[in-house]
């Protein structure tokens, strides 16, 4: 059976699905989703008491509610019901529009996977009561709350934050080595993080066993929503997210699919709108890197060497805090990174030459070839890669690695673009963090 047909039996067999109940307590946050005789009881616990706090108890719960509409996609997407009846909560006409429109682009990386061709008026209808109007409250805000993943880009992030002089709260969900370890590199104190626990119900993992359709879903709006949540709480000013220009981009060639659509401008956009007509006045979510290439933002990392042996965004060794040295994330940092470091330091920080691996020939391919669909992992631009290539190649010119030998051979002459001073203008960075941006887009 193929899972096209998989998927077209589930939705028969499965219905109906409910967003049951959510139970915002002092210490946690607990979900309840069902269909039929399944039942998921995802958990969220805090690092914090919410009794401590002076907040607006009724926008957090808004706020609660709508995390658990971001953490609803991922238990739909084993059957695929056709219809979700929201039972605990409000939703008016442009605010199911809104979650169908996260769905049905931040699933597309899972539909094209399966095999599975929907529509978006036919892969979903949601049902839910009128909401309430959100009161207009106006709490007094301050300071930053910022996603901290341990990659590079929440580093550059943290320093220009610092530079700025902004009171900084990490936030850190399921915390681990290198995220701590970012951390305190930056010199901030371990008992300034929020650091919540979340807790994915067993029962999916099992129906995914069972045959149940699994894959990738926006989980950049679940950070979205919760690192909001923990704003609220703490009356933090800005939500402060580390997703760049090249985010934006499309994975598969003639195909509108990005692996990295809820870490997009389109999804920076509709959340911010989102929270305006949802929450009344809240912490302000923005991308502090959107103007900037990841390449711009490598070449800002690199100076700071004191996060090389703690930072680490390998997906496949998150769990073990080691770069695994196979994957396209692994190949694709390392080649950012090799623009303007040596090998001796790429090494004792990936454990390995990666430019070595002629097993990695294919990856790299899809990473610099116009017509190779891109890895679906959260890398950047095609330009970037090949940028950050020639550059590596260049501080390599006597003995180059195999992977820039094949770099050279399939770009003889190959003229860089050069991205020293890009600046893309669809961002929402408020105007006083605009000049430690400008400082690098003018470096020479």
């Amino acid at each position: 059976m193929s899972e096209f047909d998989k998927f077209n039996k589930l939705r028969e067999k499965h219905p109906l699905f409910i967003y049951q109940s959510f139970e915002l307590s002092e210490n946690e946050l607990v979900f309840h989703f069902q269909f039929d005789e399944f039942h998921f009881r995802p958990t969220w616990r805090f690092n914090l008491n919410l009794s401590e706090y002076c907040f607006d108890r009724g926008q957090a719960e808004r706020i609660a509610f709508s995390l658990g509409m971001a953490e609803l996609v991922s238990y739909w997407k084993c059957s695929c019901c056709p219809t979700v009846e929201v039972r605990c909560g409000g939703l008016s006409e442009k605010q199911k529009l809104w979650w169908k429109k996260l769905y049905f682009n931040g699933l597309g990386e899972f539909f094209y996977r399966n095999g599975i061709t929907t529509d978006f008026d036919g892969f979903m209808t949601i049902k839910a009561p009128e909401p309430p109007e959100p009161p207009q409250c106006k709490p007094e805000l301050n300071g930053a709350l910022v996603p901290v993943g341990g990659g590079k880009d929440s580093v550059v992030t943290l320093e220009m934050l610092k530079q700025a002089g902004e009171n900084i709260t990490p936030y850190i969900i399921n915390p681990r080595g290198a995220t701590l370890g970012c951390v305190k590199a930056a010199g901030l104190p371990e008992d300034m993080i929020a650091a919540p626990t979340r807790t994915i119900d067993k029962t999916l993992l099992e129906l995914n066993s069972r045959g149940y359709l699994n894959g990738h879903t926006p989980f950049s709006a679940v950070v979205a929503f919760s690192a909001l949540l923990h704003a609220c709480v703490l009356g933090k000013r800005y939500v402060v997210l580390s997703n760049e220009s090249s985010a934006n981009e499309t994975y598969v060639e003639g195909v509108h699919i990005n692996h990295q659509y809820s870490k997009s401008t389109e999804f920076e956009r509709d959340f911010r709108e989102y929270c305006a007509m949802s929450f009344g006045n809240c912490p302000e979510y923005f991308s502090l890197l959107r103007p900037l290439s990841e390449w711009q933002i490598a070449r800002e990392f690199v100076k700071y060497p004191q996060y090389f042996g703690v930072f680490q965004s390998c997906n496949l060794g998150s769990k073990t805090n080691v770069w695994c040295g196979k994957c396209a994330k692994c190949l694709y940092v390392y080649v950012l990174l090799a623009a303007f470091l040596d090998d001796g330091e790429l090494t004792k920080i990936f454990g390995c030459n990666m430019l070595e691996k002629a097993e990695l020939s294919d990856m790299l391919d899809g990473l610099m070839l116009d017509g190779e669909d891109k890895p679906f992992e959260c890398v950047g631009t095609k330009n970037e890669v090949r940028l950050s290539l020639k550059m590596a190649l260049d501080r390599r010119k006597q003995e180059p690695p195999v992977l820039l030998k094949r770099f050279a051979e399939r770009f003889p002459d190959y003229s860089p673009v050069t991205l020293t001073n890009y600046f893309d203008t669809d961002n929402f960075v408020p105007k006083h963090f605009l000049p430690y941006l400008e400082r690098i887009t003018n470096e020479i």
